[in-house]
């Protein structure tokens, strides 16, 4: 047994959290607060809530909202020029998973040269090292999915040629989370299911991945059984405050989960749908995908340990074999109304499958190579065909 642990991130959680951010030491004297193009940060009051919180501490501001749903490389470039201009010294991410990826990248651009995609390992990325590290990162949670509140981990997409790839350092962990479940009461049923489903996910390709270790291991089977059990609560009552912080904690399990373990390629498999179609949401991909993809690794009995005790943490006490996690899978996306998602309905085709397979290995090809098995492209296009509707 041998493993490196390290999770730099401090993190305020529960109900009420974010108000602590008014009299909680910050990491500079002026920040560049990264949120989405959209109305919610608004409309709901947090961002205002946030620079009222900053102008307390005497700490300045500038405002970048230009971030789409599936972030994309120019934004990246735009933030940081912006922060570069304002001479903000750190940079906040205040919303989903969107926003504070975003803000990860923008603040390794805003200290180091070139192209973004200089830094990028996979695809046509160069794979050079970090020069000058990145600016300290603040990440506040508005939704509960991601767990990028606990790893160092961001998914950006180069438009131009279809990459939608991860990157992620040491110095692009938060070194302040907040997650404060009373800013998610607002979130629709169905964005509700589909983080869910994209923290469930983080755990049980974790817990399954090559790469596993004996504390990722604990953080992936508490957030299953925590998701199995009040997801469901939570997307039938968006209301539900004890729901909703049961879900966020999961969620941060999961990103812990990430920090110590690594995805599998399931989400290296998404990532080349949304790359194509960025108006599907990233966890409903993973969704459409996600029963014929873990079916491949029970048909090959690989991991039957791993399932067998995952089915239990989703509340089949007497699971005894693989398949059982197939089963609670499936009972999970039906209590959560989310097992008739089809790929046809954001246009994508079934004769796709071989590209989309070949993208998923060219730009996220490491992710392969933490499943439990081979998977061939072969197999990969199977995958994509068998779960298409």
């Amino acid at each position: 047994m041998k493993f490196t642990y390290s999770i730099p991130t401090k993190i305020l959680f529960g109900p009420g959290s974010f108000n602590d951010l008014a009299t909680t030491p910050l990491p500079g004297k002026k920040a560049l607060v990264v949120i989405t193009a959209g109305k919610s940060m608004r409309a709901n009051g947090y961002l205002d809530r946030l620079i009222a919180m900053l102008d307390k501490q005497g700490i300045g501001h500038a405002l970048f909202d230009k971030i789409l749903p599936n972030p994309v490389l120019r934004h990246v470039h735009e933030g940081a020029a912006l922060a570069r201009e304002q001479g903000c010294d750190f940079v906040i991410g205040l919303g989903g998973g969107s926003s504070i990826d975003s803000a990860k990248s923008i603040a390794v651009m805003a200290k180091n040269p070139g192209d973004y995609w200089d830094y990028i390992s996979g695809g046509s990325g160069k794979g050079q090292p970090l020069v000058n590290g990145a600016l300290p990162i603040v990440a506040i949670a508005t939704t509960a999915g991601t767990g990028t509140e606990a790893d160092p981990w961001t998914v950006i997409t180069k438009e131009d040629t279809n990459e939608k790839i991860g990157f992620g350092c040491a110095e692009t962990f938060p070194v302040l989370s907040v997650v404060d479940p009373e800013m998610m009461l607002t979130i629709p049923a169905h964005l509700t299911a589909y983080q869910g489903f994209d923290a469930l996910f983080h755990a049980t390709e974790g817990y399954i991945a090559n790469v596993a270790t004996p504390l990722s291991d604990a953080y992936a089977l508490k957030s299953i059984e925590l998701l199995a059990k009040y997801l469901p609560a939570a997307v039938k009552d968006g209301s539900d405050l004890e729901a909703r912080t049961q879900v966020a904690l999961a969620s941060t399990l999961s990103g812990m989960v990430e920090s110590t373990s690594c995805c599998t390629s399931e989400h290296g498999m998404e990532h080349a749908l949304s790359a194509f179609y960025p108006k599907l949401p990233h966890g409903a991909g993973l969704i459409m995908i996600s029963n014929e993809f873990y079916r491949f690794f029970v048909e090959r009995h690989v991991c039957d340990g791993q399932f067998v005790k995952m089915a239990r943490a989703m509340g089949m006490k007497d699971a005894n074999k693989p398949e059982d996690f197939l089963t609670a899978l499936a009972e999970l996306q039906k209590a959560c109304g989310v097992d008739n998602l089809r790929m046809s309905d954001y246009g994508i085709t079934k004769e796709e499958c071989d590209t989309l397979a070949r993208n998923a290995r060219e730009t996220m090809g490491g992710l392969f190579a933490a499943n439990p098995c081979e998977m061939t492209h072969e197999d990969c296009a199977d995958i994509f065909e068998k779960s298409y509707r």
